[in-house]
């Protein structure tokens, strides 16, 4: 469980401190990378499960990063993130602006969005690993803009029970769908289909989602464009460049459905929806 004392307790120092500052000074490309990632090695070892306070683009966070890829990012790396596809997001901020982050993580991208969207906005932040889960509360709570809510559950094409596939070795790194060797851990949890989901929350339309569970993308979006009215279709979708895990040709998919690629990051895609008449 997390600690319950007060953000700050875990703040940095001595040498983490000096390395964090380092690596988070570093410009994009593979040799920043590769001395980001030498650095962040001269102390991993030392933190282990430690926590870690900090505030980064104005989100608060409480982070391990021990066995957890995402987190280690956000500590050492945040300047890496594919902060264009938040700008994106952000630009169809309205009254009663609506996005949901299926795959949430510890929270940082719908932490982002939250800090750069009106009060009024709604976000789903949807999270099926029960330690993680732990995580993403406590640094909603840590941040007192926007309003998120999150759920412990998976995404996928039916609602009921499924086993999520871990990996040993990330725990951000889960799936319906066993995507490597290492993954050697299963738990039972519940699951819920996306049109379920958006029916459950009352949501007459969707600004955006952005996917991101490890392969199972096509589990989620095949069943949703077969039952969902147009009215609920998302005005935009971001999705990791994952085809050759996929079942349904997804790119496919979203092209019969309206949409068109806007964006390509170093890891995901986005698509906008242009409205037909």
């Amino acid at each position: 469980m997390n600690d319950p004392r007060p953000f700050g307790t875990f703040a940095p120092s001595g040498l983490t401190r000096w390395v964090i500052d380092r690596t988070r000074g570093l410009p994009g490309g593979w040799v920043g990378r590769r001395i980001a990632m030498m650095l962040r090695r001269v102390v991993m070892k030392s933190l282990k499960d430690q926590p870690l306070d900090l505030e980064t683009f104005g989100v608060r966070m409480r982070v391990v990063p021990y066995k957890n890829v995402c987190e280690r990012r956000i500590l050492f790396t945040p300047q890496y993130f594919d902060l264009d596809e938040i700008r994106l997001i952000a630009a169809r901020d309205r009254e009663g602006f609506t996005f949901i982050d299926i795959g949430s993580n510890v929270g940082w991208y719908a932490l982002l969005v939250a800090r750069k969207v009106s009060a009024s906005s709604r976000i789903l932040a949807v999270e099926p690993q029960p330690e993680i889960f732990d995580r993403l509360i406590h640094n909603i709570r840590l941040n007192p803009f926007g309003t998120i809510k999150a759920f412990d559950c998976a995404i996928a094409d039916k609602t009921g029970e499924l086993t999520l596939f871990l990996d040993p070795l990330n725990k951000g790194e889960a799936s319906l769908k066993i995507v490597n060797s290492s993954q050697t851990d299963a738990i039972r949890v519940p699951v819920v289909t996306l049109l379920d989901l958006v029916r459950q929350e009352g949501f007459g339309h969707v600004d955006a989602v952005k996917l991101d569970v490890e392969g199972a993308e096509d589990l989620i979006l095949d069943p949703f464009f077969r039952d969902a009215p147009a009215s609920l279709y998302p005005s935009l979708l971001i999705i990791p460049d994952v085809s050759d895990r996929w079942q349904v040709d997804v790119r496919k998919l979203l092209e019969e459905k309206g949409y068109r690629q806007i964006l390509r990051t170093r890891m995901n895609l986005a698509f906008e929806r242009i409205e037909r008449a």
